[in-house]
């Protein structure tokens, strides 16, 4: 479930605020563009769909990466270990 720095950092991940306080009314726009209100509530759904497609993106280029060296998850992490 998305958190109150998740959202403010999906929204803007390239920095330029401050929040204090846990609410929108704390986050101070220094050297971003500002987000509505209405986008920030907003953003609580959309962020958990695309953390999820993060993560399955992560997943499925690793697999792609682990199927190219011909070994499995467990091969890998004994070559690392």
């Amino acid at each position: 479930m998305a958190e109150f720095g998740d959202v403010i950092n999906y929204l803007r991940p390239e920095g330029g605020w401050v929040a204090r306080g846990g609410t929108y009314e704390g986050i101070e726009f220094m050297e971003c563009k500002p987000f509505t209100k209405e986008e920030f509530e907003a953003a609580f759904a959309k962020y958990d769909v695309w953390k999820a497609d993060q993560e399955a993106q992560a997943a499925a280029a690793k697999q792609a990466l682990l199927d190219r060296l011909g070994i499995t998850a467990d091969e890998a992490k004994l070559l690392l270990s």
